[in-house]
């Protein structure tokens, strides 16, 4: 049986969700990819908090081609996590492939000034 791309893509993400735990010291920064907007967590899984979050909606991303805001979602998500004294995140991409939106997301993470 053939399974969907939606189902494909959330049994990718919960095989590498239960390997990658963040921490307090060491989030793990989650990737949410819809048709219009991009959103990003960094979470803490030992106690169940969202430290920061970002997303393309957020009134300081201006850009209006999806790569570029991704981009922009990545920069803003690194700025809330370093002023909190974090630099080093664990990047979870949620089963979707790394290109595109997701590696543009990460590439402005890095560029902000995060680690994975």
């Amino acid at each position: 049986m053939k399974l969907s791309k939606e189902a494909r893509r959330k049994k990718i993400h919960y095989r590498v969700k239960k390997s990658v735990r963040g921490t307090a010291d060491c989030p793990r920064l989650s990737v949410f990819r819809s048709n219009k907007a991009i959103y990003c967590q960094a979470i803490d899984d030992v106690s169940g908090v969202t430290l920061a979050s970002a997303s393309s909606l957020d009134a300081a991303v201006d850009s209006k081609q999806k790569s570029e805001a991704a981009a922009q979602v990545g920069k803003l998500l690194a700025e809330r996590v370093v002023a909190k004294n974090i630099t080093k995140v664990k990047f979870d991409r949620s089963g979707y492939l790394y290109h595109g939106r997701v590696k543009a997301l990460a590439d402005g993470a890095r560029e902000g000034g995060l680690q994975f």
